[in-house]
């Protein structure tokens, strides 16, 4: 029997929640927001989707995000998802210490590529557009233990 898992990513969304976003997180089963949210009423619109993790990100200073972790560590259908805004700061060695996805938003560049059997992943931005880079997001298929990216652009 087939377990799948259908999780949304999203990050840089700079208080601009779009519905072509709202749109494609439809049906996920869970939802990470990798950082620079914009206003807390951007998550609960979120929350009505699907249960919701979160990292904070530079532009995250408002008294809110306070509360919100710089990384989180995840199980997510059997594989261990490494949450952080900006991969720069990635202070950790995944492939040492058994992650097999990290997740980073910050560059507003859509990254999804293997290394050193890592998985790293940025859905781009899905806030208001940057130079001329994608508005994007990603959707993450976990599928009997295998992630499977499908890369969504927005506008």
């Amino acid at each position: 029997m087939t377990t799948t898992l259908r999780i949304g990513v999203i990050a840089d969304t700079h208080g601009l929640l779009r519905p072509e976003a709202l749109a494609a997180l439809q049906g996920c089963e869970r939802i990470l927001h990798l950082g620079d949210i914009g206003p807390a009423t951007l998550l609960d619109q979120l929350r009505e989707l699907a249960p919701l993790d979160v990292v904070r990100g530079n532009n995250d200073t408002d008294d809110w995000a306070a509360a919100l972790p710089e990384t989180l560590l995840l199980e997510l259908g059997g594989l261990r998802l490494y949450l952080i805004h900006d991969l720069k700061q990635l202070a950790i060695d995944p492939a040492v210490e058994g992650i097999d996805v990290v997740l980073a938003g910050h560059s507003h560049k859509p990254l999804n590529e293997v290394r050193n059997g890592v998985l790293y992943l940025n859905p781009g931005s899905a806030g208001p557009r940057r130079f001329k880079l994608p508005i994007a997001l990603a959707i993450l298929e976990i599928r009997d233990g295998q992630p499977l990216v499908e890369m969504v652009t927005l506008a």
